[in-house]
């Protein structure tokens, strides 16, 4: 797969708004240089390319090509300013840096008081929004200032401000440790995915069980509980306990809507937390509560105090038209759910600077999956090859593997049997060179292998063999997983009663709606 080159002046010269670029000429303006100057003039040739073309923008000849580095250096660093600068982009985050900035100035200039006073407010303002990494570096800059500016009560200030920088140092090694497993878990699950067995799992827990710091629930404050939630949900996730994921995934979201004023302040993490409490409801098969969870979410995105900027906007979309995905896969509605595709493919045009190349594949790997439930092969296979001949792509291996599981299904239910043996040969290849497969896999690629050999009317014969053997895995804790992927066991009924997939999967779930 051919990869458009990017250029990061070029990307975020792209990703400006009107009103951005608007801003950035005023405060070009404001600065008193020539409307003619080279940065300017390259920031106009960039904004009017549909593709990065450093041959037209010397052509141009307002720069040769040994200045080109250092000009758009240059003008990358004056449109962050400008960013910077811009209103939209103001949140107490940056207020507070900013005011940490203007203290540091004042101290520099002898005017300590004057600092001490900004530095007070700042703290403060650090403390009551969990910006406790930045409350630390006030403290400390406080402690250099009060040795320097004497006054009567320095005794009651120095231990003061020593007992605060332990507090708000043992906070943030804590928040810390648990970022850095959540990171680690997280890591983990996207090269391997679910665990397949008691070793990994033994192995999993181990891992977890070392690396979780000591931790006393009342004295941890809202970052702290954030950092321990998602790391024992991703423990959860990679173990396959989805009790434990939802139960997490509640808290995680609940600490949110106790503490209203964060969801402002850290938006992409109310957005994950929902995400992954939508991914908890759909594998624990608990579809009204998901489709509640999911119409809830996308009507707060939509509210006017909801917080959008650039990246908060494409999370949204990626979490939200993914799980309007498995809606439609969890009540069997393919047909019904196939207008989100051209919805999600043109606005992953708007996308693709902001969207990691994985989220993509795992977009198409559900649209070939939407198209094969509504019995729509070709269309599926279309997908499915975007995946498996990026060559270059670093994605979970569970993923990859049903990706070329589903190709031969796919290739099977649309006749294309001419070159069958092939990419069975080949799809075998991929999947031995893979440590522990599935159960479940490996015993659909045995039955593949001697589909050449079974005659006509023997294969429904042997769909049935196949049905039996699967079916044992239904409920085993492990091989249960290989299902979340690709519903083999409905695929084989849709054969052996000679129904359409969509219309078992539909079934299945009136009956399960049934029987609650």
């Amino acid at each position: 797969m051919t990869r458009e080159q990017k250029d990061n002046l070029f990307v975020l010269i792209k990703s400006l708004s009107k009103s951005e670029k608007r801003q950035f000429k005023l405060y070009v303006g404001r600065l008193g240089v020539n409307e003619d100057s080279k940065f300017l003039m390259l920031f106009n040739i960039l904004d009017k390319l549909s593709v990065y073309d450093e041959v037209a923008i010397l052509k141009k000849g307002i720069v040769k090509k040994q200045q080109l580095s250092n000009l758009k250096a240059h003008l990358y660093k004056q449109i962050l300013i400008s960013l910077r600068l811009n209103p939209s982009h103001q949140n107490v985050r940056i207020q507070i840096r900013e005011q940490l900035d203007f203290a540091t100035i004042l101290y520099h200039k002898g005017l300590y008081k004057q600092s001490l006073k900004i530095l007070d407010k700042a703290k403060s303002l650090a403390i009551a929004n969990e910006e406790k990494n930045v409350a630390y570096e006030i403290v400390e800059l406080e402690k250099i200032i009060e040795s320097q500016y004497i006054t009567r009560s320095l005794n009651n200030r120095a231990d003061e401000l020593s007992v605060q920088a332990k507090e708000l140092s043992q906070q943030n090694v804590i928040a810390s440790k648990l970022s850095n497993l959540s990171l680690q878990l997280y890591g983990l699950f996207l090269k391997t995915g679910y665990i397949k067995n008691d070793k990994e799992n033994q192995r999993v827990t181990d891992y977890f069980n070392n690396r979780i710091p000591k931790y006393d629930i009342n004295k941890l404050g809202f970052r702290e509980k954030l950092w321990l939630y998602k790391a024992y949900l991703w423990y959860s996730f990679l173990t396959s306990d989805f009790l434990a994921s939802y139960k997490y995934a509640s808290k995680w979201v609940d600490l949110f809507y106790e503490n209203k004023d964060q969801v402002i302040l850290n938006p992409v993490f109310f957005l994950k937390g929902n995400h992954y409490l939508l991914e908890a409801l759909f594998y624990l098969r608990q579809y009204d509560k998901f489709k509640e969870t999911l119409f809830n979410l996308e009507d707060i995105t939509k509210q006017k105090w909801f917080p959008v900027d650039d990246n908060v906007d494409g999370l949204a979309f990626l979490y939200i038209y993914h799980n309007k995905f498995n809606l439609h896969f969890m009540d069997g509605s393919f047909k019904e759910g196939l207008p989100l595709i051209e919805e999600v493919l043109e606005r992953l045009k708007n996308y693709k600077d902001r969207i990691d190349e994985h989220h993509i594949m795992v977009f198409y790997y559900k649209i070939a999956s939407m198209y094969f439930g509504a019995g729509e092969n070709k269309k599926c296979i279309y997908f499915l090859e975007k995946i498996i001949s990026n060559k270059s792509l670093q994605m979970r291996e569970d993923l990859l593997c049903f990706s070329r599981i589903l190709n031969l299904v796919a290739h099977y239910e649309a006749g294309l049997d001419y070159n069958l043996d092939v990419l069975i040969r080949s799809t075998y290849k991929f999947l031995i060179k893979m440590e522990d497969l599935y159960e479940v896999q490996k015993e659909f690629i045995k039955f593949l292998r001697g589909l050449g050999d079974i005659y006509p009317n023997e294969v429904k014969r042997e769909f049935i063999k196949l049905h039996k053997k699967l079916k044992q895995y239904e409920d085993d804790p492990y091989q249960s997983r290989a299902f979340l992927y690709l519903d083999i066991i409905s695929w084989l009924e849709s054969k052996i009663d000679n129904k359409p997939i969509d219309l078992v999967i539909r079934d299945k779930f009136q009956e399960a709606k049934r029987g609650t």
